[in-house]
């Protein structure tokens, strides 16, 4: 009995996580606009944008290949940045908050709809960075 615990305890452990909720706000107008606009908000926080990934272009690029002919996305990119102000505050209250630094937002197109997003975070200090990124998109959605 004790045995057959263990193993349903170590199933659940090794079982993959769920997906992680996004926070997403639709953007009238095209997916280039979007990318802009995100850009444009994230310069204005007075922040450095480290990277963007085409994960868009990779996805369709690689899709045949791994032999799929779904389209997920006509376009998506992720902007991924950091905030030495925002980060310190976030990994002083817990160091291990690093997991979730650089910080992305992303931009999608799919089904002809264009969509700017980020990840939902855990409750407590990763609220600011939530607030950071709420009020990027925002800036970025025209609101």
């Amino acid at each position: 009995m004790r045995h057959t615990a263990l193993a349903i305890a170590l199933a659940f452990a090794a079982a993959p996580a769920l997906a992680q909720e996004a926070i997403v706000t639709d953007f009238d107008g095209p997916f280039e606009d979007a990318t802009f606009a995100v850009e444009s908000a994230i310069v204005n926080q007075g922040l450095v944008i480290d990277s963007t990934s085409h994960v868009g272009d990779m996805l369709n690029r690689t899709g045949q290949d791994v032999g799929s002919d779904v389209t997920l996305f006509e376009n998506a990119d992720i902007y991924n940045f950091c905030s030495a102000v925002v980060s310190r505050e976030v990994m002083e209250a817990d160091p291990m908050n690093i997991q979730y630094c650089p910080y992305g937002i992303f931009v999608t197109e799919r089904e002809g709809k264009v969509q700017i997003g980020y990840r939902d975070y855990p409750e407590g200090p990763m609220q600011k960075v939530e607030d950071m990124l709420g009020a990027i998109v925002a800036e970025a959605a025209g609101g």
